[in-house]
């Protein structure tokens, strides 16, 4: 059974970088996501990764700004957030799609979620 644990949240001034880490432990072959949810709105898809890597989609709100990758030697998926602003300001978690074979950006295809990192941006 696959368990996910997202770190390296925190508060950063707009404009600043940020980069989240989601361990993943389990079984490893899966697509992995990020998604976020700001307060009063609902989880929104953010980026996802392939297990080979090869195929990788961004919301347009992040495109540009963030960089979804992983290392499967360590387990480990990662976003990069570089020029942050306060509309990026949310709970954001992991999320893994166990199915193999399909690369997707819809909330409900996944099925193991991480507990969620926080990240604040202030101007």
């Amino acid at each position: 059974q696959v368990q996910l644990v997202e770190s390296g949240g925190g508060s950063v001034q707009a404009g600043g970088s940020l980069r989240l880490s989601c361990t993943v432990s389990g079984h490893t072959y899966s697509t992995l996501g990020w998604f976020r949810q700001a307060p009063g709105k609902e989880r929104e898809f953010v980026a996802v990764i392939s297990w080979s890597t090869i195929l990788s989609y961004y919301a347009d709100s992040v495109k540009g700004r963030f960089a979804i990758s992983r290392d499967n030697a360590k387990n480990t998926m990662y976003l990069q957030m570089d020029s942050l602003n306060v509309e990026d300001t949310a709970v954001y978690y992991c999320a893994a799609d166990t199915k193999i074979g399909r690369t997707t950006q819809n909330l409900s295809d996944y099925d193991v979620w991480g507990q969620g990192t926080r990240v604040t941006v202030s101007s």
